[in-house]
């Protein structure tokens, strides 16, 4: 299958979007999803909170990974995986390879110590797919949130 990958531009938000809401519902939230075109486009590219790679095929958006800064206490620079995410019809053709293997690079480039995500538990392709590529599972440690919501509490608790 024919596809390129490159870095994404403020004009593919609204197909990366797309593909959010379709990764949204695959997870069973589809009501989670609460960014707009215009978040993504300003927090992408205005403000850089966000670096983008996209798969293209015949002018469509058929994948994308979706990479932020972090910094590991124990081990410096690292980035952090938000997202990779491949239309239902692309998976199996190597594109998710293709996408990792631009984050990989890109991580490597800016010589962080680390390159982490999550995973949900019961996506068994998914993480029978990053332990092919040598990622380390981590079944011992749980995501920890507090969403907006959880914020507000917190802080009126403490006030």
């Amino acid at each position: 299958m024919e596809y390129t990958i490159r870095e994404g531009q403020p004009k593919d938000m609204k197909q990366v979007l797309n593909l959010i809401h379709e990764l949204a519902s695959f997870e069973k939230e589809a009501h989670a999803v609460e960014l707009s075109l215009e978040d993504l486009q300003r927090d992408g590219f205005e403000d850089n909170l966000f670096h983008c790679f996209v798969a293209e095929k015949e002018d469509k958006i058929v994948g994308m990974a979706l990479v932020y800064p972090r910094y590991s206490t124990w081990k410096g620079p690292v980035i952090h995986l938000e997202d990779l995410i491949v239309t239902k019809e692309m998976r199996g053709s190597g594109l998710g390879t293709s996408l990792l293997n631009e984050v990989v690079k890109y991580g490597n480039d800016l010589g962080v110590k680390r390159i982490s995500w999550e995973v949900l538990d019961w996506n068994e392709p998914a993480i029978g797919f990053y332990e092919s590529k040598g990622a380390n599972v981590m079944r011992d440690w749980d995501v920890v949130q507090l969403d907006e919501a959880g914020i507000k509490n917190y802080l009126s608790a403490i006030a």
